[in-house]
């Protein structure tokens, strides 16, 4: 080995710390795709204790005891969820119609200018609702083999509810438990690691719920002005889509534009485009570096690779974890480079 130059003996070196993290990564997610039906509860019960922590805190500073405080909370929790379900899936059944016959609309005048090239979403549009069934059925089903879609769900959520109570009742027991098992002197080091990640976490979740609503609310009512048909469902499909970083509202926005442009016409079409385009604008210029700014702010192109990443791994649930998840990765990469920083400097 000494007989090689010196760069070249560092190009290994690198190449080795490259194949043994990638490696270690690979065994990890394989690990996590087997075990998927405990994981991604408990994944799921992060996120949500994240989003919670802050109605919990204040509770339990009140003086309301732990227990007493999770439980509500977590009850608060089911109900808002629910209703918002309720609301999002009446919407979209009271005006999946509408909207997928305006989409099929929009494909025969697509069609009509630009020839065979609108047939395929002229298809797509007139068997939107078996795609979506078959679709979800099978990343689903996929969760786990044998068992019934719905028996499936209902356990992983009842898990994951769970989850979240005792995390946000034992929350306090988790620095302990980390600092017990942290070897030779980097209890430190790693609480710190922890704290940052959680808090990138938390942040991302808080910040993207509000934006989400901010969204919804003002694409809703420029519908509604516009009298596009299903502007309530559009706006629960932007409310959803929030959750996948500009993939999400893409999408959510061009069915917008396209129900527009079918039912109301191509200058309708235009002003359902521009209200798209300013809330865009308006998220990400004023709502993500207002609400957001404590986050770990990571680069569009970081936020598409994450994305991709997650929807390769795990499908539609991988893409809706990849960006808090990465946020975090990005937060504990921080906390080391501010540690190493600091040990530089001191040495």
């Amino acid at each position: 080995m000494h007989l090689l130059p010196l760069p070249a003996r560092r190009f290994a070196a690198w190449c080795a710390v490259v194949l043994l993290a990638s490696g270690v990564g690979y065994v990890g997610i394989r690990l996590c795709s087997e075990l998927r039906t405990a994981v991604t509860p408990v994944l799921l019960a992060l996120l949500g204790t994240a989003l919670l922590r802050p109605l919990y805190r204040r509770m339990a500073a009140a003086g309301v005891p732990r227990s007493l405080s999770a439980g509500i909370t977590c009850v608060a929790v089911v109900a808002v969820v629910g209703g918002a379900v309720y609301i999002v899936v009446a919407a979209l059944i009271d005006s999946g119609d509408q909207i997928v016959a305006a989409l099929r609309s929009a494909a025969r005048g697509i069609a009509e200018h630009f020839g065979a090239a609108g047939t395929s979403l002229d298809d797509l549009a007139s068997h939107a609702k078996e795609l979506l069934t078959k679709f979800g059925g099978t990343a689903a089903s996929n969760v786990i083999s044998g068992v019934s879609v719905v028996g499936e769900t209902i356990a992983m959520a009842v898990l994951a509810l769970l989850l979240v109570f005792f995390f946000l009742r034992d929350s306090y027991r988790a620095v302990a438990v980390l600092r017990s098992v942290a070897p030779g002197g980097s209890a430190d080091t790693l609480e710190a690691m922890a704290r940052r990640a959680f808090r990138a976490v938390e942040g991302f979740m808080r910040g993207t719920t509000f934006i989400a609503f901010i969204d919804a609310v003002c694409i809703t009512v420029g519908l509604l002005v516009l009298d596009v048909p299903g502007a309530v469902g559009l706006g629960a499909l932007v409310f959803v889509g929030a959750y996948i970083p500009y993939l999400g509202a893409f999408l959510s926005g061009a069915v917008a534009v396209l129900v527009a442009l079918a039912d109301r016409g191509f200058v309708i079409a235009l002003w359902a485009l521009g209200v798209v385009l300013a809330v865009q604008v308006l998220e990400g210029h004023v709502l993500q570096p207002v609400i957001q700014s404590r986050t770990v702010q990571m680069h569009p192109a970081v936020v598409m690779v994450a994305i991709t990443a997650g929807a390769s791994v795990a499908g539609i649930l991988g893409m809706l974890l990849a960006v808090p998840l990465t946020a975090a990765g990005f937060g504990i990469l921080h906390e080391l480079r501010t540690r190493y920083e600091t040990v530089a400097d001191g040495s």
